[in-house]
């Protein structure tokens, strides 16, 4: 792999931190090579679908909606931005208005989450979240993808059902549990690929990002389209590329 890649998710483990409620992560191995005849390892795994790094389709709060096998591949391929947030509470509209969202961005952000919240596997209440409002902007700006560093985007104090359905409703995909405790602010290429679990409200993804160079943000910018070796969507050539 391209050394420039980097992993901006994080690793699942038995007894990681989950949303409180939702089914513990439980991560066993049940054979054992060359114990009781086994020839292979083998583990069994129960999780929610919203543990670790994950995504959060439009059927996560408003029913009849798409569900997370439906997300078009384009949603997590492609360039994106990170946004670095010095508030230790929020991401407000303020702030937004600072750094100048625009249509089909992928804007992932970076708080005093990603070196915070990860440290252990107790649950952080207090993690810096996005209020309703500031959402609402980012569903008027038409963005396609918004990513943060914990387990929501709403906040667990606050009205976190009203920043979800602000995104959702507006077809906003959802990118949660994010490590961005390594990566500066700038723009980059990111890969993002949900499992495909048939009618799904979420599911843990993989994510990884590489600093896109300057004549590459250009060209990208011009609506340029170049071909990628994951250009491709169940079976249909794709754009790897789409102008923001």
């Amino acid at each position: 792999m391209d050394a420039n890649w980097i992993d901006i998710s994080v690793p699942l483990h038995d007894g990681m931190v989950h949303w409180p409620g939702d089914p513990p992560v439980r991560i066993t191995r049940v054979q054992h090579i060359g114990r009781g005849g086994a020839e292979a390892n083998v583990s069994s795994m129960t999780i929610g679908t919203h543990t670790g790094t994950h995504m959060d389709p439009p059927l996560h709060y408003v029913p009849s909606t798409a569900s997370l096998d439906q997300m078009p591949l384009h949603v997590g391929i492609g360039p994106a931005r990170v946004i670095e947030i010095a508030d230790r509470v929020a991401i407000t509209p303020d702030e937004l208005a600072r750094h100048t969202v625009q249509p089909g961005e992928r804007i992932l952000f970076k708080t005093h989450n990603s070196t915070w919240c990860w440290a252990d596997d107790a649950f952080v209440e207090d993690y810096v979240y996005i209020t309703p409002e500031a959402a609402r902007a980012l569903a008027r700006a038409h963005v396609l993808l918004v990513g943060i560093d914990y387990l929501s985007v709403g906040g667990y104090h606050a009205d976190g059902a009203a920043t979800h359905r602000a995104l959702l409703e507006a077809g906003v995909w959802i990118l949660e549990g994010l490590n961005l405790s390594h990566v500066q602010p700038g723009p980059y290429d990111l890969v993002c690929l949900p499992l495909r679990i048939a009618a799904s409200d979420g599911a843990p993804a993989r994510a990884a990002i590489r600093p896109l160079r300057r004549e590459q943000d250009a060209e990208e910018r011009a609506g340029a389209v170049r071909a990628e070796p994951f250009g491709f969507t169940q079976g249909r050539p794709i754009e790897a590329r789409r102008a923001l």
